[in-house]
């Protein structure tokens, strides 16, 4: 089986162009089960219109048994648009594929190129220089974008993290809503747990959690289909399972293919909610590598993860995510 693992790191001066992009399917979630112990609140939440022409949820899609979730940011680009761009919070820049390039009437011949770092391996794309990019309270001017293959699952790029470092992402499963607003570092409302995040390099949001009875560093990455270890934390459990492991390929957003295993483990705990009946996939990925995450255990929180939860709030100037819950 094969998962896609869509974290960018942007970007530098380069000189030759992409290649063919494959087809990828959404692959399955784990069968994992989420507890709190924190009664529920409704927050409320304000969106843009996006028109999503396919029978699914417009902005956010929650992870379900059969596939895993989504978050979509509706972008607008040079004033056209919305552009439905995935939320990558493991991306320090935002990219497009080439359709959103050819309705801007922005051609990628002979155009400039940068190298992107990603989860599996580094590439050299084509980018085009833009004049607007903006959604909500969020606004970026005179953005050079890297032109990626069309791997999103039906979105038509990422948007990273330039330029949120004030802001406070709301995500909403349950209601199929996002919105990016400026922080007023609003506290946790009742219902919610806080777990307190620290920037990492390359404006990565780290968090401390607990796997079974070892402490992992972990990176909050929305643009990951899969929740992903290293080395080093495979190591520690496999002390203690040997069983139960099967391989399969990760492919990352520059299509470089990685070998992982999946294999069960302990409770994930996360804040005060729980995570079980969880199977990892592990690999000695390029991206840890890049950013020296070797040697102990650490691991990205991605989609399959993040999309079982029923609200996500991300308070980038507050330094804190707040997380809920669903009551199933």
């Amino acid at each position: 089986m094969r998962f896609f693992l869509g974290l960018l790191l942007i970007m530098s001066a380069a000189t030759h162009a992409a290649g063919n992009p494959p087809q990828l399917a959404e692959p399955p979630r784990p069968d994992t089960s989420i507890t709190t112990t924190l009664p529920p609140a409704e927050p409320a939440i304000v969106v843009e219109e996006v028109t999503v022409e396919a029978p699914e949820p417009r902005y956010v899609a929650p992870t379900r048994r059969d596939r895993i979730g989504r978050v979509w940011a509706p972008v607008m680009i040079n004033g056209k648009g919305p552009f439905r761009l995935v939320l990558d919070t493991g991306a320090n820049g935002s990219a497009i594929v080439k359709s959103v390039a050819e309705r801007l009437g922005i051609s990628t011949v002979n155009a400039k190129t940068v190298q992107l770092h990603g989860v599996t391996g580094s590439a050299t794309v084509p980018a085009i220089d833009v004049d607007r990019l903006e959604v909500g309270d969020l606004l970026l001017e005179g953005k050079r974008l890297p032109v990626v293959a069309d791997v999103f699952g039906g979105a038509e790029g990422v948007l990273g993290t330039e330029g949120l470092i004030d802001k406070r992402i709301h995500i909403d499963f349950g209601h199929d809503a996002i919105s990016i607003m400026r922080s007023q570092r609003q506290r946790a409302v009742p219902g919610f747990a806080s777990i307190p995040l620290t920037f990492g390099r390359d404006r990565l949001l780290h968090m401390k959690i607990m796997i079974g009875r070892i402490p992992v560093t972990a990176i909050l990455d929305t643009g990951a289909q899969i929740t992903v270890g290293n080395q080093a934390l495979r190591d520690l459990l496999k002390r203690r399972r040997m069983q139960d492991i099967k391989s399969q390929d990760i492919i990352g957003v520059t299509l470089d293919v990685a070998k992982g295993e999946i294999m069960p483990i302990p409770v994930m705990q996360i804040g005060t909610i729980q995570v079980s009946n969880l199977n990892l996939t592990f690999g000695d990925m390029f991206i840890f590598q890049h950013w020296k995450m070797t040697r102990e255990p650490a691991l990205l929180i991605g989609m399959d993860i993040i999309g079982s939860f029923d609200v996500m709030i991300i308070d980038y100037r507050k330094k804190e995510l707040q997380i809920r819950a669903r009551k199933s």
